[in-house]
């Protein structure tokens, strides 16, 4: 299989990698009942050596700067309750966490999850975190930009590897929000 943007030299549909993914992801492509069949969701094996952004859009392709979506955890809080969500935006964007984010979540203040309760809460890597897998109860606040993505690489729940999915998915996935000028 090839993968639809990139140059990955093992790209494979999510269901055939699921003992390459943490439990709540593997979990969740187990039951997807999303609009676009499981299928078109694409791993691809990846250097967690080279993640971060810069290296490994230039080992793995120019266009994944455009098409490359970061999740992350967000904790709001307001009158002593905590609540937990997640927000995802095009990696060239960063997240309006004092903004939208607080205004979303109803929070007097907004903040990044310390990274234990991130790593805790999701069951998955710090670095690798994805939107598919989360919590149930969690909302998962997504920009209208990645949804217009044609196609969006995010983390697998772990360093090593990555998922390709169609941007329209997201806005499908269990608590999902679409917010205009999430990323900023």
């Amino acid at each position: 299989m090839r993968a639809p943007l990139g140059n990955f030299d093992n790209a494979r549909p999510a269901p055939e990698s699921l003992e390459l993914l943490p439990q709540p992801v593997a979990d969740a492509v187990r039951g997807w009942q999303g609009d676009i069949p499981a299928g078109q969701l694409v791993f691809v094996d990846t250097d967690p050596a080279i993640a971060d952004t810069a290296a490994f859009v230039e080992h793995y392709g120019p266009e994944l700067a455009d098409s490359s979506a970061n999740c992350v955890v967000v904790a709001g809080k307001r009158g002593g309750e905590s609540t937990l969500a997640a927000c995802l935006v095009l990696s060239r964007t960063r997240v309006d966490v004092n903004g939208a984010v607080r205004r979303q979540l109803g929070a007097r203040k907004a903040s990044f999850a310390p990274m234990d309760t991130a790593v805790g809460e999701t069951g998955m890597e710090y670095g690798g975190i994805t939107p598919i897998g989360l919590p149930g109860t969690w909302p998962l606040l997504v920009d209208s930009a990645v949804i217009d993505t044609e196609w969006v690489l995010i983390g697998s729940g772990r360093r090593r590897g990555k998922l390709i999915v169609p941007g329209k998915v997201f806005a499908g996935l269990p608590g999902a929000v679409v917010l205009e000028g999430l990323g900023i």
